[in-house]
């Protein structure tokens, strides 16, 4: 089962560990486990290109953090600032003192034609409607660039807590998401735009009654009942279809054939 947390309970449980754990542990938490899932999808950190796509939240202080720890591991690291007046200042700091790069997002189309891997640090959990113009064209690049994109927490462009899709939105290859699930990982049509996740983590505590829950197929497969030896079709349940018609039967043969194997 997968479980998802809407914003406003994210950020509670986000205060409350963090005044409790020295400044900027969450987030080198959420780096490392960011940076492990790109070398994973990578097979390599050195020699690799990445692009860090950065806007001006927690989202980028991420993908900074990240890339500094794969420029420590050989990766060729540069960091598209959307917002350089507004950048996290510790990760900037951490990526340069690793040696990786800047550049602005008038020079980014150069570094993301030679990318192996884009990182989406452009908005996180805060970001609310479609990319904004220069967001998008860095998002088009991207997609239009054969790297692999990964999204820091979330697809930069898609409702965090309902899935929506309002405009513009990162398609991303793979998504590592902080902590918890978010709804829009697990609701379309955002869900489409996350590829396969990866839940990093860092130690939040969460109210037991989730937002979302999302069944996947060993929970599925949990709610079958066994046969036993004296099992008959009785004993294992009784479905009744009301579905299709002589002239569209296609909903009733699907539905019974799905009865069928369930057994």
């Amino acid at each position: 089962m997968r479980t998802a947390y809407c914003v406003e309970t994210v950020r509670a449980a986000e205060r409350e560990l963090m005044a409790r754990l020295p400044e900027g542990t969450l987030m080198r938490r959420a780096a490392a486990g960011l940076a492990a899932a790109c070398v994973e999808l990578l097979g390599r950190a050195y020699g690799a290109r990445v692009v860090l796509l950065v806007g001006s939240g927690d989202n980028g202080g991420d993908a900074l953090y990240a890339g500094a720890r794969l420029a420590r591991r050989g990766a060729g690291v540069t960091a598209v600032l959307l917002a350089p007046e507004r950048t996290h200042t510790g990760g900037l700091a951490a990526l340069r003192a690793a040696g990786g790069s800047v550049a602005s997002a008038s020079g980014a189309e150069a570094p993301l034609r030679r990318a192996d891997l884009v990182v989406d640090g452009i908005v996180g959990i805060g970001g609310h409607g479609g990319l904004r113009p220069d967001a998008a064209r860095l998002a088009a690049l991207a997609q239009a660039s054969g790297a692999a994109i990964v999204a820091v927490d979330l697809p930069s462009g898609v409702e965090p807590d309902t899935g929506e899709v309002h405009g513009p939105a990162v398609r991303a290859d793979a998504t590592v998401t902080f902590g918890t699930y978010k709804p829009g990982l697990l609701i379309d049509p955002a869900r489409t735009y996350a590829g396969p996740v990866r839940l990093v983590d860092i130690g939040l505590s969460l109210p037991d009654a989730p937002d979302v829950q999302a069944l996947q197929y060993a929970d599925v497969a949990g709610l079958l009942p066994e046969p036993g030896a004296a099992s008959d079709k009785y004993r294992r349940g009784v479905v009744g279809i009301a579905a299709g018609s002589s002239r569209y039967p296609g909903a009733a043969v699907l539905a019974v054939a799905g009865a069928l194997r369930g057994g």
